[in-house]
């Protein structure tokens, strides 16, 4: 219909061009009628050839004496009239040919029309809207029809939980009578919790896809708009729809766009996002009741949402929807693997141990990565050797083997991982040991990678004092080795993580014994001018330095421990750092074989990824860390305390 439309309207214009070129072209001579040259006009006159004229302002249409009838314009200022008379030539006068009414008029507003239509025409591009000008306020929903490929909870894996709690609403829309004989009511809404990429909208999808009802689906984005009650009409005009469509389910995305906190910031009641969030609010719980639709929302902010939007009677439930564990990884994986040949060694069990803290996004990156690197190698299948490598090119990054190294350089960078490797492996409470390279990957010139036995929830004391030592492990194995002049930037990262890892601790977890068990960075967040802003606790001067004290005597007390493993161990230092620049990749168990005084032997002397496919924790000189998850996720990946 819109392309009809669309059609419509160029057939419309192409005519009216049309119609303004044949207006604007000179008039064909009649049938009969030569052209004739003014001068050749005047000798036939002095001839006494001509009979009569018929003159029409500067036009003349002529017969000669055989009956012949021509036509010639005369040139301004000609005096035709007078040689005319002397021949005794038969004139004639007629006013010239005028343009119709309705014709001068549409030339007189042609330009006034143009403008209006390339002004409507760049406000329906800036809007982009169903209807353009006048539709601003029609709500931009997309719903979901049968011809969309169906989801259900087959399609869903890894949140068994949120599914249980869910899945009460796909049997009130398939079955809404068994709930009212009862006097129970369903919930109005459904809030999802949970870091990107857990798969809160394929649950909302997959619930629409239970219980075939249809579905709607908005971003919280889409509600706002330049314009201050353009963002509620399109509240107005999703709901109408959905009543109309009713039992049915709404899905917005990213609702904290429109739903944060009110009161903040300028513009108070006449602010765009807040009318918005108050027509949503009177929608959802108001006079009139909204039977039958259901309102799914999804977020990672629940934090900085308005209250009066969490309370009984809106959004009555929040379901977390968190990263899965080693359970719901392998079932997101077999998902995934659907659709991808895999070989006979596959083990999704062992892969999902090898991926903690990894949402249902990254496990289908991992899948993606693993049948990409397969097909670039032109295998049919895609086997275990390919889901490590991909792992590690998604959590470490791609290798960059064609980067220039001296020679120097290496043996810095082998010294460095060696030390992180050895610090790690030696001191209790490091996870295990899985893999040491050189080989440049990212931003990183090498890595160290340690994995966790398990999903890891809180953390020891000595756990965090052991990390940090290792962390150092490579800025102490350089200055041992080099010298302390000799020591180069490639600890920034290590530096970083160490000095938020131990402010952490003093700050938040409570294990200074200086400061004792109090929170001392407490923070809040309000909304000004449609941001969110962070405003810290104010520390007094002396409270603020013993902070900076403890922070510094944690710090050195790791460096501290890393120096005295490395001195007290330098032999295995140097077999370490030899043997990575020998192989440049060594596994866990190759550096324990080394440690305790053996040698490398390999079966495949190009083989330089080790077998276990299991986790890796990077650490090392300017490692990229994964992303901070937002209120439900610490800004180390791995390392969140809770309690």
């Amino acid at each position: 219909m819109k392309n009809n439309r669309g059609l419509l309207l160029w057939v419309i214009v192409g005519f009216g061009v049309l119609l303004l070129f044949t207006q604007l072209q000179p008039a064909a001579p009649q049938g009969g009628q030569a052209q004739l040259a003014y001068s050749d006009f005047i000798a036939g006159v002095n001839d006494g050839r001509v009979s009569s004229v018929t003159i029409r302002g500067q036009e003349i249409i002529g017969r000669y004496e055989d009956g012949q009838v021509f036509r010639t314009y005369a040139p301004d200022g000609a005096n035709v009239v007078a040689p005319l008379r002397e021949k005794g030539v038969r004139i004639q006068a007629e006013p010239p040919p005028q343009p119709s009414m309705l014709w001068s008029l549409f030339i007189s507003a042609f330009p006034a029309l143009l403008l209006i239509g390339v002004w409507i025409y760049f406000m329906r591009r800036m809007q982009g809207g169903p209807g353009g000008v006048l539709g601003f306020g029609k709500s931009r929903a997309k719903m979901l029809t049968q011809d969309t490929r169906r989801l259900t909870f087959a399609d869903v894996a890894g949140i068994d939980e949120a599914k249980q709690e869910l899945e009460e609403l796909v049997e009130y829309l398939k079955a809404p009578d068994k709930f009212r004989r009862l006097g129970g009511r369903i919930p109005r809404g459904c809030l999802l919790v949970g870091p990107p990429g857990t798969g809160k909208t394929l649950m909302a999808r997959a619930i629409a896809g239970e219980a075939n009802v249809p579905f709607f689906s908005i971003s919280g984005s889409d509600f706002v708009e330049m314009f201050v009650g353009v963002g509620a009409s399109r509240v107005r005009d999703m709901f109408e729809q959905a009543k109309r469509n009713a039992p049915c389910i709404v899905f917005i995305d990213e609702i904290d766009a429109v739903g944060r906190r009110r009161g903040a910031g300028l513009g108070g009641g006449h602010d765009e996002r807040e009318q918005t969030l108050n027509q949503l609010l009177v929608e959802m719980d108001g006079f009139e009741a909204s039977e039958g639709v259901i309102i799914i929302a999804a977020t990672n902010r629940p934090d900085v949402l308005d209250p009066a939007l969490l309370r009984p009677g809106r959004f009555d439930r929040q379901v977390v929807v968190p990263n899965p564990d080693v359970l719901g990884r392998e079932q997101i994986l077999k998902v995934h693997m659907r659709k991808v040949p895999t070989a006979p060694d596959v083990d999704p069990r062992v892969i999902a141990r090898g991926t903690p803290g990894f949402s249902g996004a990254d496990l289908a990156n991992l899948v993606n990565e693993a049948a990409l690197l397969a097909a670039r190698a032109g295998k049919r299948l895609v086997g275990m050797i390919d889901f490590e490598a991909a792992k590690d090119k998604v959590m470490m990054g791609a290798e960059r083997r064609s980067m220039a190294m001296t020679e120097q350089d290496k043996r810095l960078t082998a010294y460095h991982e060696a030390g992180h490797a050895l610090v790690g492996l030696l001191v209790p409470g490091n996870d295990p040991l899985h893999k040491v390279t050189i080989v440049p990957r990212g931003r990183a010139l090498g890595l160290t990678a340690n994995l966790p036995e398990r999903d890891r929830y809180t953390f020891k004391k000595s756990e965090l004092v052991a990390r940090l030592a290792m962390m150092f492990g490579g800025r102490v194995a350089e200055a041992l080795i080099f010298g302390h002049q000799e020591v180069t930037t490639g600890a920034t990262n290590d530096i970083q993580q160490a000095t938020n890892l131990a402010r952490r601790m003093v700050t938040e977890w409570g294990m200074s014994d200086t400061l004792g068990r109090l929170r001392y960075n407490a923070s809040d967040d309000e909304v000004f001018l449609g941001h969110s802003v962070t405003r810290s606790q104010h520390l007094s001067e002396d409270t603020a330095r013993l902070i900076d004290e403890e922070v510094r005597r944690i710090v050195e007390a790791g460096e501290t421990e890393a120096r005295r493993v490395l001195a007290e161990n330098m032999d295995v230092l140097h077999r370490v750092a030899q043997a990575l620049l020998e192989f440049e990749t060594l596994s866990g168990d190759e550096i324990r074989r080394l440690v305790a005084g053996g040698s490398i032997q390999r079966e495949n002397p190009d083989e330089t990824e080790p077998r276990t496919p299991k986790s890796s924790v990077p650490s090392g000189g300017l490692k990229p860390n994964k992303p901070d998850a937002g209120p439900l996720g610490g800004p180390e990946p791995g390392l969140q305390p809770q309690g």
